[in-house]
Parts: structure tokens; C-alpha cells; sequence
């Protein structure tokens, strides 16, 4: 296939790994045990997605344990529950943990999983990470006492360049920095100074990288999936996109299946993006129940074709199908099946478009 098609990231759990992963909360489980329960959901995902044809894999976030935002940080005793709190449309929140003393280390990396999961494959493997100023938000408004922000912002930038170094290491193609805060900043101040704050530490995180390494670097943007619900789907694109573009990554994944206007994002895309930046368009509404089609697909690359030109044009997901590892609203058969739609339905825009 000559345009590239990627997945986001998560896939949902199986009810066996889910119980499997209450047992381990509940202290009835170990982790050498938990380990037998990851291997099997990291296999029959990869196996799935070969099944549908993906050129380009991931293990679905299965080793993630709680959420794609928190992985990093889970057991470490620096963190404390009662962070900053994210409410979503539904009504129902997602609640950040807080560092309460310094300094800010990784308790586990991302990187640790590529390994367990590329020994199933022989094909290309991408591995989404929390972005940079995700992880800012760990930090508290009041500060910590003899960890000023300033040296937390530097232990973090190096922990966050160790993950990126690592995932390249362990044989990643492709790494995918998570930006779902983005769009949420904007809501929180439609000042635009968290949002530029936001910008900023990426930037710096990125600024460690060579030109060429940042080429294999993405950013994905979306207003939150969770629960088929969002925490920022009412805010204006036209108040981040702008702002997006100026991030230094190679690759930009943009939920866009989802938007009421997406012909109307695609202008503001058009108008923005730098000549040298791959926009993989989102396809596929991961909150809707309904299957797409490949013609559905195929329809909505080649609305995106008419702004973004070849070879700059990609497909992919909205979002990750469960970055929380309790949502079960999406099934994985459901999730797979919208998977082949976007495979084959790129696969049939490309021929239409004459570059297949």
C-alpha cells in the first residue's frame, strides 16, 4: 500500500486479562503471574492485527495497566492519587496522580514492552508514550518544597528522552507522543498561555532530537476518548491547530471521523501544516458503535486528499480504543473490525487516487 495506515494505540482488553488485572489490584495476583496474562493479550493482539492486514503494529497498550497517561508512574511512591481531575461529557472523571516530593523518575518504561511484543513479529512496530507536558501536569500548582519546577521540568525531559532513545533501541519505527491535553488546555484557558506552555516543553523535549530522529517522532491530538465519551470534542480546532503545527515532530495524527465539520479542519490544516508534515487523518470514530465501511473510509481519505497532498497523507484512528484500561465500552472484535475498515478502505482511496 502506497499510503501509510497506522493504529493510534490501545486496544480493548479481553475480559480474561480485565479480571486477571482486578485480581492483581486486590494484591490476589503477582507480577510474575500478571506477566503470563500481558503475554497472551500482547500475542493475540499482534496476531489480530496481522490478521487485518496492518502494516505497522503495536501490542495495544495490554502492559499499560491503568491508563496510557500513568503507566510511567504507577507504584512509585513519590505519587500521590489526588491530582489534577479531568471531567468528560458523560459526567464521570478521570483524576491525574500528583509528585509529592522529587526527584521525577520513571518507575517503569514503555520501552521495557517492545522486546516481549516484537518477538511475535517481523513486521515494522510503532509504540505510543505519554507526551512531555502530559507529565508536566504531575506537578503541583502550590510546588514542592526544595524541588522547585524548574528542576522537575529538567528530570523529566530526561527521563522522557531515555524513553524515546530506548523505544528506538529496542527496534520502534515509529514513536508516538500523546497530546490529548492539547485540546483540553484550550478549554481550560482560552488565554491560550497553557496551551503555548504545552508547546513549549514539547519543543524542548524535541530540541534533544536530530531532524531525522524527528521524523520517525509523531503527535497525536484528539479531545479525549473515554467511555464514548470526550472532555474537549466542543473545542474549536481553529484554536489549536494553529499552535500544533509549531510542535517539532515529523508526524501529526488528528482525530478527525469524529468532527461535526471536517471539511472545515482540513482547511485549517491545509493553511498551517509545514511542507515537510506527514497528517495522519483520523478515519475511524472510535466512540461510535457503528462500523465503518471501506467505502465510508475511502470517502473520507479522498475529502482529506483534496488538502493534503501525496505523499504527506496518512490515515489512522481518532484515538486509542481503551487508553484506560477499564473501558469496555468498545469491544475488541468491534475494534479490529473498524481496524480492517480503515486498512481496506485506504488501500482503496490510494487506487483512486492512482498512487496504489
Amino acid at each position: 500500500m502506497s499510503m501509510t495506515t497506522e493504529s493510534i494505540g490501545s486496544i480493548p482488553r479481553s475480559a480474561k486479562l480485565q479480571h486477571a488485572l482486578s485480581l492483581y489490584d486486590q494484591g490476589q495476583l503477582s507480577e510474575a503471574e500478571m506477566e503470563l496474562f500481558y503475554d497472551e493479550a500482547v500475542k493475540d493482539t499482534i496476531m489480530n492485527l496481522e490478521a487485518v492486514g496492518s502494516p505497522v503494529l503495536s501490542d495495544g497498550e495490554q502492559r499499560k495497566t491503568h491508563s496510557f497517561a500513568t503507566y510511567g508512574v504507577e507504584g512509585d511512591k513519590n505519587m500521590a492519587a489526588d491530582g489534577l481531575c479531568i471531567p468528560f461529557h458523560d459526567g464521570h472523571v478521570r483524576q491525574l496522580p500528583r509528585l509529592t516530593r522529587g526527584p521525577f523518575r520513571f518507575a517503569r518504561f514503555a520501552y521495557e514492552a517492545i522486546p516481549l511484543a516484537r518477538q511475535y513479529t517481523q513486521k515494522p512496530f510503532k509504540q505510543a508514550i505519554i507526551s512531555a507536558s502530559a507529565l508536566s501536569l504531575f506537578y503541583p500548582e502550590q510546588g514542592i518544597a526544595d524541588y522547585p519546577r524548574e528542576q522537575f521540568v529538567a528530570d523529566l525531559l530526561a527521563e522522557q528522552e531515555k524513553e524515546i532513545r530506548g523505544c528506538f533501541a529496542q527496534g520502534a519505527s515509529k514513536v508516538q507522543l500523546d497530546f490529548t491535553e492539547g485540546r483540553l488546555s484550550v478549554k481550560l484557558d482560552p488565554s491560550g498561555q497553557i496551551l503555548r506552555s504545552f508547546i513549549d516543553i514539547n519543543n524542548m523535549l524535541l530540541d534533544r532530537f536530530s531532524p531525522e530522529e524527528r521524523q520517525k517522532i509523531g503527535i497525536h491530538t484528539c479531545a479525549g476518548s473515554d467511555h464514548d465519551s470526550t472532555h474537549s470534542a466542543d473545542v474549536d480546532y481553529a484554536e489549536l491547530l494553529p499552535s500544533l503545527f509549531e510542535i517539532k515532530a515529523g508526524c501529526f495524527y488528528i482525530a478527525l471521523a469524529c468532527e461535526k465539520d471536517p471539511e472545515r479542519v482540513l482547511k485549517i490544516i491545509q493553511q498551517y501544516r509545514k511542507p515537510d508534515q506527514v497528517i495522519f487523518v483520523g478515519v475511524i470514530d472510535v466512540i461510535n458503535p457503528e462500523i465503518e465501511t471501506a467505502q465510508i473510509v475511502c470517502d473520507r481519505v479522498l475529502q482529506a486528499a483534496r488538502y493534503i497532498p501525496h505523499p504527506y497523507l496518512a490515515t489512522t484512528d481518532d484515538c486509542g480504543f481503551s487508553p484506560f484500561c477499564d473501558d469496555t465500552s468498545t469491544s475488541r472484535e468491534a475494534a479490529f473490525a473498524k481496524i480492517a475498515a480503515r486498512i481496506e478502505g485506504t488501500a482503496l482511496a490510494a487506487r483512486q487516487l492512482g498512487i496504489a
